[in-house]
């Protein structure tokens, strides 16, 4: 179910970990934190190849981690309104709705990736490191964000 209301979403979740998805074109990051300590953490990234594998990957990933909701992040253009990527995004929490029952909010985004490449500049990694970590250091701050919000 898509929740919209931050205290809906986190009684559904029902005290378990919640995980952020940074969803892009060609990988989804992960980032992962528990209600208690309201610490984010990155986790992975799915390479993405097509839907079927990208929901089998993501469910079993639910699935490990007793993970009792996912917190998305919703690429808003920078007046807030929603563009094709926002319906694309929002067409993938429907595909994992489809797969596993679990309760989904979505999270503005903006920025996210930008703020990533300023941590990861600072950070000293190789290019080709920086690019491995990008998306789930920016599921970390789109879940950040989100648990220091409510």
């Amino acid at each position: 179910m898509i929740i919209e209301k931050t205290p809906d979403f986190i009684a559904a979740a029902g005290g378990k970990k919640i995980l952020a998805l940074d969803v892009s074109k060609n990988n989804i990051g992960l980032a992962v934190a528990d209600a208690e300590t309201k610490i984010a953490s990155p986790q992975n990234v799915i390479k993405r190849k097509n839907l079927k594998y990208d929901l089998v990957e993501l469910k079993k990933h639910i699935m490990e981690n007793n993970i009792g909701g996912l917190v998305i992040g919703l690429p808003l253009n920078m007046n807030g309104s929603e563009g094709p990527r926002c319906q694309s995004v929002r067409q993938f929490a429907r595909d994992i709705l489809k797969t596993v029952a679990i309760p989904i909010i979505f999270f503005d985004e903006r920025l996210t990736t930008f703020a990533s490449a300023e941590i990861l500049e600072k950070s000293g990694f190789t290019r080709q490191k920086k690019r491995a970590l990008a998306d789930k250091v920016a599921a970390s701050i789109i879940l950040q964000a989100f648990l220091d919000n409510y």
